[in-house]
C-alpha cells in the first residue's frame, strides 16, 4: 500500500515532466549550480534530467517494494526520493494564500508520515535477526569455540606430556 504513492507519482513525473520541473526548480536549480561548481561530478543534469531521474527512481523502488523485491533497499531509494520531493513540491512556509498554505501543509506532513513509514520499513527484519545482531552473536560463538579448543589443546597437551614421561 505504502509503495502505490510512489509508483502514481513516478508515472506522472515521467509522463509530465514539465508540471514537475516548475514545482521542483526551488531544489533542482541549487542542486545543478552545485554540480555545475564541483568538478568531481562528471554530469550536470538539469531540472527535467534530475526530475526523470527522481521519477524512474519512485516507479522502479515502489514496485520493488510493492513486489517484496529488496524491500528494505527499495525503501531506503523512496525515502532518499521523498525528501527532495516533499521539500520542493510542498513548501507550505513560501505561501500567502491561507487556503493553499493549509493544502500545502497536509501533503508537506502526509508525505513527512509516509517518510516514516519508508524508514520503519528499511529497518524491518521480518522477523529475522538483523546484520548487526548476527555479527555479534558469529564473535561470541567463535570466541566460545575458541575458549573451548583451547581449553582441548591444553587437556591434550597434559595427556601427552604424562604418556612421555610414563
Amino acid at each position: 500500500m505504502l509503495a502505490s504513492m510512489f509508483v502514481m507519482g513516478g508515472v506522472s513525473a515521467l509522463r509530465n515532466p514539465q508540471q514537475h520541473v516548475r514545482m521542483a526548480e526551488p531544489v533542482t536549480g541549487k542542486l545543478s549550480d552545485t554540480a555545475a561548481q564541483t568538478e568531481q561530478i562528471p554530469m550536470n543534469p538539469d531540472e527535467k534530467q534530475l526530475v526523470l531521474i527522481n521519477g524512474a527512481a519512485q516507479v522502479l523502488g515502489g514496485l520493488a517494494l510493492a513486489t517484496g523485491r529488496l524491500p528494505r533497499l527499495s525503501a531506503l531509494v523512496l525515502a532518499g526520493s521523498l525528501v527532495p520531493t516533499t521539500y520542493a513540491g510542498h513548501r507550505f512556509w513560501e505561501e500567502t494564500d491561507k487556503t493553499q498554505r493549509a493544502n500545502q501543509q497536509i501533503h508537506f506532513f502526509k508525505n513527512v508520515s509516509m517518510l516514516g513509514g519508508l524508514l520503519i520499513a528499511a529497518v524491518d527484519t521480518e522477523g529475522k535477526p538483523g546484520i548487526a545482531w548476527r555479527a555479534q552473536h558469529a564473535v561470541g560463538s567463535a570466541k566460545r569455540e575458541a575458549k573451548h579448543l583451547r581449553r582441548e589443546a591444553k587437556a591434550q597437551a597434559r595427556l601427552a606430556a604424562k604418556s612421555v614421561t610414563s
